[in-house]
């Protein structure tokens, strides 16, 4: 059963390609594979992957929950589908500019991706599903890269870095914005709230250090932390590490 899946997942992901399947079970299909992905990306993008289903992909285009497995074999093959879905909405320009440039446009390209579609960020994708819009970009990413002295497998590991950095810097940016929406406070007003306390707590010269960096930071940001800046410095960090590497 799990390779028949994983054949009809396969199958599904290059649909374009290799033609739609038809649904082995069931009345005829209302709707096509295509309309189910894009009703679940809708259904991620409200409401994250922690809440996604089946059930409320099928709600919402009115089919009967055991109807959509006629499409789809289950939610994680959805996923898979839903993941290389958004992937071809990315621009893949020809590549231009300074390796530093052409790198800084992978990395800020999955930056704002990542915040177009927030549940990627929750995806297990230790074993992605390979599909054409995925295929396509890996090769842009790469090709970004060719001929600038990197080994194959540097040449691997350096689109690895850049979007695994991206994704965690990502991240850390995404949770602010929820954490602010959740509480419906500023971290500034946090701040305001709790500074009685954390005086009580953190009298002056207790942390000497951190005290200090804590404050100029917290002046600087008027907040507890800046995702987009920080985004910045790091990837700086990385493009100048990457260049001394081609450097050696």
């Amino acid at each position: 059963m799990a390779n028949r899946n994983v054949d009809r997942t396969l199958g599904l992901l290059w649909r374009h390609t290799l033609g739609t399947p038809h649904g082995s079970r069931g009345p005829k299909q209302r709707v096509s594979v295509d309309e189910v992905i894009r009703a679940a990306i809708t259904v991620a993008d409200e409401e994250g992957l922690p809440a996604f289903s089946m059930r409320k992909v099928a709600d919402r285009l009115g089919l009967k929950l055991m109807s959509i497995y006629t499409y789809i074999p289950g939610r994680s093959e959805l996923i898979g589908l839903m993941v290389d879905e958004v992937t071809g909405e990315l621009d893949l320009p020809p590549q231009e500019g300074t390796l530093r440039q052409r790198l800084t446009r992978i990395a800020q390209q999955m930056w704002d991706q990542f915040h177009r579609h927030p549940w990627l960020l929750q995806v297990e994708n230790s074993r992605p599903w390979i599909g054409p819009n995925s295929s396509n970009l890996y090769e842009w990413q790469l090709s970004a890269i060719e001929g600038t002295g990197f080994t194959d497998l540097e040449m691997d590991q350096v689109v690895t870095l850049l979007t695994s950095f991206a994704a965690g810097a990502a991240r850390a940016s995404v949770d602010a914005r929820r954490t602010a929406q959740q509480s419906g406070i500023s971290d500034a007003e946090w701040w305001e709230i709790n500074a009685p306390v954390l005086e009580r707590v953190m009298p002056l010269g207790a942390y000497p250090i951190s005290g200090r960096v804590g404050q100029v930071a917290g002046q600087e940001y008027n907040a507890v932390s800046d995702p987009d800046r920080s985004f910045r410095f790091g990837l700086s960090c990385i493009l100048d590490g990457l260049e001394r590497l081609l450097d050696r």
